[in-house]
């Protein structure tokens, strides 16, 4: 039986504006082999349309309903403190005036925006009785010029600042794993996810009851993996080292 295939992107099938070597080629090597694929992303500094565009200028052939991103669980349970440019995902959400009382924060990765007046602007509605929301509690992330800190790490202040625990939507998060399958109609038993990152991508994959294939590409250290806890089913140099394994 073909198995269904969840591919993270970002540092699996490029970093930055460069696609791993031999990706293009085995991305279509999974569609042969596989009853479907879907590109899931913890990605929420740009919206789905944009991820889609970088995809395709790239080289790679995708369908933009392919790629999946956490902003689409968020829709289910709040508002919103995220880039500007992702506002365009979440665009059924009412944006609380600043300084008013909201039900909850849905923090996302605002790069540069991340400042200290931003991070007291949230912590004070959350000791206010704000819910905080996670798009995503990736530790970090690659890019072009090396690895920088990513949502998780900015979650975590707030987290300890207030004393209340982020409810996650995006990877390692098994409703976005749910989500995934449901869109291939596909049982946890069925299906694998690739990716870069030793607890979100694979330990999240792995207790969804997934098989989780680590790739030695984009953020992966061996430190990660050993102090993770965190078994894969397999590890592979690249994305490209993949489609023989699902043979």
């Amino acid at each position: 039986m073909s198995v269904a295939v969840l591919l993270d992107i970002d540092g699996v099938l490029y970093v930055g504006d460069e696609p791993i070597a031999g990706a293009i080629a085995a991305l279509a090597e999974l569609r042969r082999l596989s009853a479907g694929v879907r590109l899931v992303t913890n990605t929420t500094s740009k919206p789905r349309r944009e991820i889609f565009e970088h995809l395709r200028a790239l080289g790679f052939e995708v369908d933009e309903r392919e790629v999946l991103t956490p902003a689409a669980l968020a829709l289910r349970h709040c508002r919103e403190l995220v880039a500007e440019a992702l506002l365009e995902d979440l665009a059924g959400l009412e944006q609380a005036p600043s300084g008013q009382p909201v039900d909850a924060i849905v923090l996302g990765d605002l790069g540069d925006g991340f400042t200290g007046e931003v991070l007291n602007e949230a912590f004070r509605l959350l000791m206010d009785g704000a819910e905080l929301v996670a798009l995503q509690h990736n530790r970090y992330w690659r890019r072009a010029d090396g690895l920088v800190l990513d949502v998780g790490a900015y979650s975590a202040a707030l987290e300890y600042a207030s004393g209340s625990e982020a409810v996650v939507v995006g990877k390692p998060a098994p409703a976005f794993f749910a989500a995934a399958l449901g869109d291939l109609h596909a049982q946890p038993s069925d299906a694998v996810m690739i990716g870069d990152d030793i607890e979100a991508d694979v330990g999240g994959a792995i207790d969804a009851g997934l098989r989780g294939i680590l790739v030695r590409t984009g953020k992966y250290r061996r430190d990660a993996l050993e102090s993770s806890g965190v078994t894969p089913t397999a590890i592979a140099d690249s994305i490209a080292d993949v489609p023989a394994l699902l043979r």
